[in-house]
C-alpha cells in the first residue's frame, strides 16, 4: 500500500492544474464530481454550513474518531469553508468565490440560489467564463422539479430494481448508491467537454443533470430492448439476458462467476468442464440456442459446478483461458494482486486519524498524473485561510464570526 504525505504546496501535476472548483454541493453525487476533479488536479473550494457541514459527516456507523466512512470516501483534495448563505455577508463571499472560480457544482433545490440573489444570472454577470454544473433529481424544468428524491427512490422509478435481483423474488438495489454516482461521473464528463468549449469560445456556460436521466441513460441494452420489443426485461439474478453462461453458479463451498462471452470460450468451456458433449448439443450449440434454453443449460451447469470447490473449479477453468472468477468480499478484493501490485490502495496523513486508506485513482495519465494531494478535510478547516485569500483581514475574518456568516 503507498504512502502518500500531505503536501498541498507541491506542484500539482494533474491535467486540470490550475482550474478552481466552488464545490456547493452535499450528501454523493455532487461532491463526488468535485472530487474527481480534485484528483485530477483543480483546486476544489468545499463550501458548507457552519452548524452541520454535509449530511455525509454525520451518516454511519462506521466512524473513526467522529469521522464518517461515508464523508471520508468522497471528500479528498479539498478544502473546506463554512459559508451561511442565508446571510448578506456570506452572499457577499460566495459571489467573491464565484469571480475566481472556473467552476461551480451545486445541488441545491431548484430557486434555492435565486432567492438568496445568486441565480444563474446574477452568477454570469459576475463570471461570464463559469462552468456552473447543477445537479438535481428530475431537472430544472417539468412537473417533478421541485420533488426531493435520493438514489433508492430514484433506482425505482428508473427501471433499475425491476431488472435487479433473483426470479420470483423482490426487486433490490444496487449495493452502491449507483445513479448518484452515475450522475456524477456525467457531470464530470459535462464539465470537462464544458472547460474545452470554453477554451474556443471564451465563455462559460450552465450544464444541467437530472439523475432521473443519468439513471435511465444506463438501462442501455435493457431498454433499447424494451423499445424494439414491447416486452418488458426480467429479473435474472447475476443473469445476462443476452449472454449464457454469464452468472454466478453456487459450488460445493460457495460462488463463483463464469463468463462464456464468445463461441471460443464456449468451447474451452465445455472441455475445461470434461463435458465436449455439451459442445456439440443443438440446444446449445450457439449463443442464440443457449439464450432459448437457458434454465436446462443452468440446471446441468448447477449440478456440475457442485461438484467441487471453488478455488478447484478457478484453476481449471482459469488453466483453459475462462473468464472466472469467485464472488470475492473486499477483505480479497483488496488482496488483488493487480490492485497491489499497481498500489491502487493508498494512505494519506490525516490531522486526527494519521495515516488514512483510501481507494486510489483509477485513471492512469503518462504525463500528468492524477493523485490524493489532501486529505478529506475537517469541517470549516479552511475557512480563515480561504477567507485571506479573498482578501478579508484578521478582524474582518472575527467580525464575520461573530455575525454568523461563517
Amino acid at each position: 500500500m503507498q504512502e502518500r504525505a500531505e503536501s498541498p504546496s507541491e506542484k500539482v501535476s494533474g491535467p486540470l492544474a490550475g482550474v478552481v472548483v466552488l464545490d456547493a454541493s452535499r450528501v454523493l453525487a455532487g461532491p463526488y464530481a468535485a472530487m474527481w476533479l480534485g484528483d485530477l488536479g483543480a483546486e476544489v473550494i468545499k463550501v458548507e454550513r457552519p452548524d452541520t457541514g454535509d449530511q455525509t459527516r454525520a451518516w454511519g456507523p462506521p466512524y473513526t474518531q467522529g469521522e464518517s466512512a461515508y464523508y471520508l470516501s468522497i471528500n479528498r483534495n479539498k478544502r473546506s469553508l463554512t459559508l451561511n448563505l442565508k446571510h448578506p455577508e456570506g452572499q457577499e463571499i460566495f459571489r467573491r468565490l464565484v469571480q475566481r472560480s472556473d467552476v461551480l457544482i451545486e445541488n441545491f433545490r431548484p430557486g434555492t440560489l435565486e432567492r438568496y440573489g445568486l441565480g444563474l444570472e446574477a452568477l454570469r454577470r459576475l463570471n461570464p467564463r463559469l462552468i456552473h454544473c447543477t445537479i438535481t433529481g428530475y431537472g430544472l424544468t417539468g412537473p417533478w422539479r421541485d420533488r426531493p428524491t435520493y438514489d433508492l427512490v430514484l433506482q425505482a422509478e428508473s427501471g433499475l430494481m425491476s431488472i435487479t435481483g433473483e426470479p420470483d423474488r423482490p426487486p433490490v438495489r444496487v449495493g452502491v448508491a449507483v445513479l448518484d454516482l452515475a450522475a456524477g461521473l456525467m457531470a464530470v464528463q459535462g464539465i470537462l467537454a464544458a472547460l474545452w468549449a470554453r477554451e474556443r469560445s471564451g465563455e462559460g456556460q450552465h450544464i444541467e443533470v437530472s439523475m432521473l436521466e443519468a439513471g435511465v441513460s444506463l438501462l442501455t441494452y435493457m431498454a433499447q430492448g424494451y423499445l424494439l420489443t414491447g416486452e418488458l426485461p426480467e429479473r435474472l439474478g447475476s443473469g445476462h439476458p443476452n449472454i449464457v453462461p454469464y452468472q454466478a453458479f453456487p459450488t460445493q463451498d460457495g460462488y463463483l462467476v463464469v463468463a462464456v462471452g464468445s463461441p471460443e470460450i464456449w468451447t474451452r468451456f465445455c472441455r475445461a468442464l470434461g463435458r465436449p458433449d455439451l459442445e456439440t448439443d443443438p440446444r446449445f450449440a450457439d449463443n442464440p440456442s443457449r439464450v432459448r434454453h437457458r434454465h436446462e443449460l443452468e440446471k446441468l451447469l448447477i449440478e456440475i459446478f457442485r461438484q467441487r470447490p471453488t478455488q478447484e473449479w478457478v484453476d481449471l477453468l482459469q488453466a483453459h483461458d475462462v473468464p472466472v472468477t469467485p464472488v470475492n468480499d473486499l477483505a480479497a478484493v483488496f488482496r488483488l494482486p493487480p490492485l497491489v501490485e499497481r498500489d491502487f490502495l493508498q494512505k494519506i496523513q490525516h490531522p486526527t486519524l494519521g495515516s488514512l486508506p483510501m481507494l486510489g485513482v483509477p485513471v492512469h495519465f503518462e504525463r500528468t498524473p492524477a493523485q490524493i494531494r489532501r486529505h478529506p478535510p475537517r469541517l470549516g478547516e479552511h475557512t480563515e485561510e480561504i477567507l485571506q485569500e479573498l482578501g478579508y483581514s484578521p478582524e474582518d475574518i472575527r467580525r464575520l464570526w461573530e455575525a454568523g456568516a461563517v
